[in-house]
């Protein structure tokens, strides 16, 4: 209900006037029954402008912080990620890897739509980052179709590192469904899971025209995050000299 709610009485409503979001290929969703959607990610937006613009509700894996915070913001926060659909997952690796795997395949055994990022994370720059097998389990394991999504110049709403959104038209391409039933039973090979994840992240590049680099986003993150606590850095001494 709080998600109905949310779609089509208070966000949903508001996004189309401000942002005029367009859609193609949304004939390709199906009606009922499970399904992936695996989507490039550009902007912490992409989990509200893909799911106004589907009939049915689209179930997302957060990581859990954004379900942890204290007070008003917390409580707040809490709301608007479960009211859109999002379960919380912890995405430390390890075990709490294949807890998040459980909690997707519940959500397609349940008959629901799971979004999934196979980027694992949004992308620091505009270019498209090698995708995580994890999506291939899912496919296997789940025995369900995966379709490619592109989302298009969200990153120009909500860059990384800004707290309010700029106004720019932005789009969903849906592609046609990808087939990996000839894979079944293999959800146990790397090299298998790996190819799989390399063709939808191939379709999602060929949707979105986005350019490809191979190496992981969280990697990517990394030497910029260092250069940002080194800058932060140099500024706190420079602000203590000048306090002497």
């Amino acid at each position: 209900m709080l998600y109905w709610f949310l779609k089509n009485v208070v966000i949903g409503p508001i996004v189309r006037a401000v942002f005029r979001p367009w859609v193609r290929g949304a004939q390709n969703v199906p009606e009922t029954g499970p399904v992936i959607l695996a989507s490039n990610h550009l902007s912490f937006v992409d989990s509200v402008f893909l799911p106004i613009q589907l009939r049915r509700r689209v179930v997302f894996l957060a990581k859990s912080e954004y379900f942890t915070g204290t007070g008003l913001k917390g409580w707040a926060s809490r709301l608007f990620f479960a009211g859109t659909g999002q379960l919380p997952i912890d995405r430390s690796g390890g075990k709490a890897s294949e807890a998040s795997l459980n909690t997707g395949l519940r959500v397609l055994a349940e008959g629901d739509v799971l979004g999934i990022y196979p980027e694992g994370t949004r992308s620091p720059d505009g270019r498209m980052y090698r995708g995580r097998t994890g999506v291939a389990r899912m496919i296997l394991e789940g025995r369900v179709p995966v379709i490619p999504v592109a989302m298009i110049d969200t990153e120009k709403v909500m860059p990384l590192g800004t707290k309010l959104p700029k106004v720019h038209r932005v789009g969903v391409i849906i592609g046609e469904p990808l087939d990996f039933s000839r894979f079944e039973g293999l959800e146990g090979d790397r090299f298998i899971l790996r190819s799989i994840t390399d063709e939808i992240m191939y379709e999602l590049r060929r949707l979105s025209g986005q350019e490809y680099t191979d190496i992981y986003a969280s990697s990517a993150k990394e030497p910029a995050a260092a250069s940002a606590g080194a800058v932060s850095a140099a500024r706190q001494k420079a602000l203590a000299r000048r306090g002497r």
